[in-house]
C-alpha cells in the first residue's frame, strides 16, 4: 500500500473517510499481524501475553464475538440460534473454526491499548490530562450484549424491548432515537452493580477523568418502544441513580467524573448531581436568548463546573454567531460590551468564557482556530457525516494558542 492510498483517507475538504480508514487500517494490521505470528517481532511476545491475562476478563468473548460477526457478516441477533444463545459446543466449534480470526482480534486489542498508554503517558509528562468519554448506554451490536444479555432489556430473540432517545426538543422536532438497548436495572442490582464498576474502572484506566455523556439517564430515562420510528412515543421512566452511585464510590473516596447535565434537567436530576458532588457543564452559546436565571449566561455559573463555548453538539462559534438573531447579538454586546463583537466575535466569547466563575475552561479547537460551519463536529439527530472534520496543520494553531496564552494570563488561568 503506497503513500497516496494512505491519503485517501482524507477528503480533499479536510474530513474524514472512515470506509477508506477503516480499510487502510484493517490492511495494516493484518501485516502487523502477519509479522508478530512469524516472528519477526519476538521483543512483543511478553508484551503480548501480559495483556492477554491482564484483560482475560473480556478479552476472550470479545474476540469470539468479532470473529463470529465477521464471518457471519451479519447483526448477532440474526446469527444460528447455537450462537446467538451462546450454547457451549457451538461457541467451542467456533473458537476451532476461527482461531486465527480471534488471535488477530487479540493483537489489534493490544496495540490499541499499547498506543492509548503511550499517549496518556506523554500527556502526562507535559502536564496535559485526558477526559475520557462514557455514553450512558452501550450500542446495540458489541460483544457485551450478545454475552450479558440478562443485563439488558430483550426479547427472546436478542432485540430491545425498548430502546433509547430523548423527547422532542430544539434539536429535533421528533425526538431522537438512538436505538440503543436500554439496561434491566433490577438485574443489575442483584449483584451490587459489578458490570458498571468494571465499566466506569475501565474507563478510568484510559483517562483522568470522565464525562458521562447523557447523566440525567441515570435519575429518568426516556423509554421507546423497540419498533417505534420517531422518539415521539416513548416515556420518561425512573432510574436508581443514587443506588448506582452510592455503589460506585464503594472504596473510592471520589468520583472522578463530569457529569454532561444538558438538556431536559429536572430539580431531580441536580440534586443527584449535586449529592456525590460531581461537576456539571455550562455552554456560553445556550446563554444568550430571553429566559431570565440561564444557568448557562456567565452571571450564573457556579464554580464546580465545566464551561465550554461550544461543545461537539453545537455549531462552531463563528458559525453561530454569524446566524445568532439581532437581539442575541445585542444582548451580547450590552452584557460584555467591552469585547470586540464586531470584528473578532469569537475571541469575544473566548474572553467571556474564559472570565467566568467555572473552574474549568474548555474551547473547541474549531473556535480557537475561528472556523465556520464545514468544520462543525456534530449535528444531533442526524446519523451521517459526523465526526468528520480533521486538524490537518499544528503549525495553524500556534498564534492563536499565543492569543489564549494571553488570556489565560490575564484572567488568571493555566493553559493546559
Amino acid at each position: 500500500m503506497s503513500k497516496a492510498d494512505l491519503r485517501k483517507a482524507v477528503l480533499p475538504s479536510g474530513k474524514v473517510d472512515y470506509q477508506q480508514v477503516a480499510k487502510n487500517k484493517h490492511h495494516l494490521l493484518a501485516i502487523a499481524f502477519e509479522h508478530f505470528r512469524s516472528g519477526l517481532v519476538p521483543r512483543l511476545s511478553d508484551s503480548v501475553e501480559r495483556f492477554l491475562q491482564a484483560q482475560i476478563s473480556w478479552l476472550d468473548d470479545y474476540s469470539l464475538f468479532m470473529a463470529i460477526r465477521n464471518s457471519q457478516k451479519k447483526h448477532w441477533t440474526d446469527w444460528p440460534m447455537e450462537l446467538r444463545l451462546r450454547k457451549p459446543a457451538a461457541l467451542a466449534s467456533a473458537r476451532a473454526e476461527l482461531a486465527d480470526a480471534i488471535e488477530f482480534h487479540k493483537f489489534t486489542q493490544f496495540l490499541f491499548f499499547r498506543q492509548l498508554d503511550e499517549l496518556r503517558n506523554h500527556a502526562a509528562a507535559a502536564g496535559v490530562g485526558l477526559i475520557g468519554d462514557l455514553p450512558i448506554f452501550v450500542s446495540p451490536e458489541p460483544a457485551v450484549v450478545w454475552t450479558n444479555p440478562k443485563l439488558f432489556q430483550l426479547d427472546r430473540h436478542g432485540k430491545p424491548k425498548f430502546i433509547s432517545g430523548v423527547p422532542p426538543d430544539l434539536f429535533s422536532a421528533t425526538g431522537q432515537c438512538w436505538g440503543n438497548p436500554l439496561y434491566n436495572w433490577n438485574e443489575m442490582r442483584r449483584d451490587g452493580f459489578s458490570w458498571w464498576k468494571s465499566r466506569l474502572a475501565a474507563a478510568l484506566s484510559q483517562a483522568d477523568l470522565v464525562r458521562i455523556d447523557h447523566f440525567r439517564g441515570f435519575e429518568s430515562y426516556w423509554s421507546i418502544p423497540g419498533n417505534a420510528l420517531t422518539a415521539e412515543s416513548g416515556k420518561w421512566v425512573k432510574a436508581p441513580g443514587v443506588e448506582l452511585f452510592d455503589a460506585l464510590l464503594e472504596g473510592n473516596p471520589r468520583l472522578p467524573l463530569l457529569a454532561e447535565d444538558l438538556g431536559i434537567i429536572t430539580p431531580e436530576v441536580e440534586a443527584l448531581r449535586d449529592r456525590f458532588n460531581l461537576p456539571g457543564m455550562r455552554v456560553l452559546q445556550f446563554g444568550f436568548g430571553s429566559e431570565p436565571g440561564n444557568p448557562h449566561t456567565p452571571c450564573n455559573f457556579v464554580p464546580h463546573c465545566f464551561a465550554y463555548t461550544g461543545t461537539h453538539d453545537n455549531d462552531t462559534t463563528a458559525s453561530w454567531y454569524r446566524l445568532l438573531p439581532a437581539a442575541g447579538k445585542r444582548r451580547l454586546k450590552a452584557y460584555a460590551p467591552g469585547l470586540d463583537w464586531e470584528t473578532h466575535p469569537v475571541e469575544a466569547m473566548i474572553r467571556l468564557l474564559m472570565s467566568s466563575t467555572a473552574r474549568q475552561a474548555i474551547i473547541p479547537v474549531q473556535d480557537l482556530l475561528g472556523l465556520g460551519r464545514d468544520a462543525r463536529m456534530n449535528t444531533p439527530g442526524k446519523a451521517q457525516h459526523n465526526w468528520e472534520w480533521r486538524l490537518n496543520d499544528f503549525k495553524s494553531c500556534l498564534k492563536p494558542l499565543a492569543t489564549l496564552s494571553e488570556i489565560c494570563n490575564v484572567y488568571e488561568r493555566r493553559a493546559n
